[in-house]
């Protein structure tokens, strides 16, 4: 009666794991990244419409120096007498990327756009490290 496994039968289980991991691991890897570069449009979707409830009802967007923070506490309450209770967006301070990096705000009148710094914190970048624009995840 056999125990055991042959060294040739441990051999070719080894190989088969082998090559099931080549397969799988590189499609696996970068999935991350773009996951957190998907939330982040999903984030900014967020708060594009907390700025757009914010503008319908003071007609404007918040003012560069107010910052998405406006969102989140009445900046100047003599100016924005009617700012809701919890304000526009349930959170305690300015929102963060998923790389806990804050968005920057940049409006002008009438349009604005969110960014992220993406993976490396840094303004512009290349591939995973690219800034996320608003305007360009929307759809």
């Amino acid at each position: 009666m056999r125990k055991a496994f042959t060294l040739m039968e441990l051999m070719i289980v080894i190989m088969i794991l082998g090559l099931l991991t080549a397969i799988v691991v590189p499609n696996l890897v970068g999935q991350s990244e773009r996951a957190k570069r998907s939330l982040v449009c999903i984030q900014m979707k967020t708060i594009s419409e907390s700025l757009k409830m914010f503008r319908a009802d003071f007609g404007n967007y918040p003012q560069l120096d107010e910052g998405l923070e406006a969102l989140i506490n009445n900046p100047d309450a003599s100016k924005y007498k009617n700012y809701p209770n919890g304000g526009y967006l349930s959170a305690q301070s300015a929102p963060k990327d998923s790389w806990g990096t804050e968005y920057v705000y940049i409006a002008d009148g009438e349009i604005f756009d969110i960014i992220s710094l993406g993976r490396d914190k840094k303004e512009g970048g290349d591939g995973d490290d690219e800034d996320i624009y608003f305007s360009k995840c929307q759809n």
